[in-house]
């Protein structure tokens, strides 16, 4: 075996841990999975013998590449796609954001919307910190500042999450009047009442895998609804990172996903996915086949 496999396998242990990290970093899984490429691709040019403490290294490195990534101009961070049965509404608890954050794989959209509120920097240190238990030293190589300096950021973001409001959504019991409305309307091809739920101003983005597509504006979008009313009248209701969503079920398996964003009571962005490797690496077949649907 030669020390680049055993270099790839070393890396390969690690490679979940770095993703967690990139992912809580950056919101978003396609973006941690560049970041931990282009980790592994700078180890291959690094000296490996020099290399004291792999995953130490390994979580600089791949930490650096995402504060490269959160300091990118014009950047822009695909929502979560991650897919869950509807259920009903939670009940209400008072919680801290910053110990919300720090919960689980997956973020929600609302409390990434509060990390957005942070410098990179801020960001970096936080996150290292309180939900990675990085120490200040080891947050300061990251950032090439003092470990004082990294802590003063960490406790500054710390503050900023905990004063911040969640961004208002709507409940789950109005997303699913919205979304139900929208099916019925686009089954018959009612293109009124789709114009009434829909901004002006509303895009609709596609995924298909092959090729993507962009549609703007309430009448083109809703004229589209009404040629996929097919679609419509084989959906289900479904969670998308949080977001009211459904999934289209063709000849039982699952053809798209389609997640809404909505302000007050109308739509101002929807997306879809009907990718089919990403559908298969989402797992949605299965989480609709363990609804019973």
């Amino acid at each position: 075996m030669t020390d680049r496999r055993i270099l790839a396998r070393r890396f390969e242990v690690e490679r979940p841990r770095l993703h967690a990290i990139a992912t809580k970093l950056l919101g978003s899984s396609a973006d941690a999975d560049d970041a931990v490429q282009e980790t592994w691709l700078r180890l291959e040019r690094a000296d490996a013998a020099g290399i004291k403490n792999l995953a130490a290294w390994l979580t600089t490195v791949v930490s650096r590449v995402s504060l490269d990534l959160l300091r990118a101009p014009r950047r822009t961070r695909e929502h979560s796609w991650q897919v869950e049965p509807w259920a009903d509404e939670p009940v209400a608890v008072a919680a801290d954001p910053a110990e919300i954050i720090a919960q689980g794989d997956q973020v929600s959209i609302a409390l990434l919307i509060l990390l957005e509120q942070l410098s990179p920097s801020e960001r970096i240190a936080f996150v290292l910190h309180d939900v990675f238990g990085q120490s200040f030293e080891e947050i300061a190589t990251v950032l090439e500042r003092s470990p004082g300096a990294a802590r003063q950021l960490a406790s500054r973001a710390r503050r900023r999450v905990r004063g911040a409001e969640e961004p208002a959504r709507p409940s789950r019991e109005q997303g699913r009047r919205i979304v139900e409305a929208w099916l019925a309307a686009a089954q018959d091809g009612n293109i009124g009442a789709l114009l009434s739920l829909l901004d002006d101003g509303a895009v609709l983005h596609a995924d298909y895998g092959t090729a993507t597509q962009l549609v703007e504006g309430a009448d083109a979008i809703a004229e589209q609804a009404v040629l996929s009313g097919r679609l419509a009248a084989h959906s289900i209701p479904i969670l998308i990172g949080g977001r009211p969503g459904v999934a289209a079920v063709m000849r039982g398996r699952v053809a798209s996903v389609m997640a809404f964003d909505i302000v007050g009571d109308q739509i101002v962005r929807l997306e879809v996915l009907a990718a089919p490797q990403r559908l298969d690496a989402l797992g949605v077949q299965e989480v609709v086949d363990a609804s019973g649907w």
